[in-house]
């Protein structure tokens, strides 16, 4: 039986195969190091974003992840953590090699001090209680009276919803807020001016 020399074509080819199957299994034993090498393994969290909060507060609640290779740490897992911590509203990371993690942490904004008694607790537009308050004098915010019991649920989200649409600036100049119904929202400036709002989306 006569045997023939392969085709330099086909014989190239079949080198070229052999060479690219040889690179994706180094490529992947590469890949499959970075993920599972402690080298990577996360030692330092660095936090950006936090008022309400400290970055060391964000730092204990990540405590868990430490020893962790950074490829396996995702936004999920940080997101997850950090949920018992109300004030943050949501987080993105981005990991330095090789090996700390960086956290940025967007906060829920403030925009009323709600008074219960004596007691004031800092919410932000949606109501979430942030934090208490010992010296609501030191807060430039309106103050959401209470009174002995609680606002029922329309009227406090209604109050929320004003103030969360206006501008820093103009809550700074806020004494009170309140609201007799949804659709009437008033609001007291320092210097004894009212204001009265429709509702979150309508100035009446």
């Amino acid at each position: 039986m006569l045997s023939f020399p392969e085709p330099k074509v086909r014989r190239r080819r079949r080198i070229v195969q052999g060479t690219i199957a040889a690179l994706a299994v180094l490529v992947a034993g590469i890949v499959a190091g970075a993920v599972y090498s402690p080298v990577l393994a996360l030692q330092t969290v660095s936090v950006e974003g936090t008022k309400l909060l400290t970055a060391a507060q964000i730092q204990k609640a990540l405590a868990p992840l430490e020893g962790k290779p950074l490829p396996q740490i995702s936004d999920g897992d940080v997101t997850a953590l950090l949920k018992p911590l109300v004030q943050v509203k949501e987080v993105t990371t981005q990991a330095r090699p090789p090996s700390t993690l960086q956290v940025k942490v967007t906060e829920r904004v403030p925009v009323a001090l709600v008074k219960q008694g004596k007691a004031h607790q800092l919410v932000d537009a949606d109501g979430v209680k942030l934090s208490d308050s010992a010296d609501p004098a030191a807060i430039k915010l309106p103050v959401i009276d209470g009174g002995g019991g609680t606002l029922p649920k329309d009227l406090f989200h209604a109050i929320t919803g004003v103030l969360g649409a206006l501008p820093a600036d103009v809550l700074a100049r806020l004494s009170n807020a309140s609201a007799k119904s949804v659709d009437a929202v008033e609001l007291k400036l320092v210097d004894g001016q009212t204001i009265v709002w429709g509702n979150a989306g309508r100035r009446s």
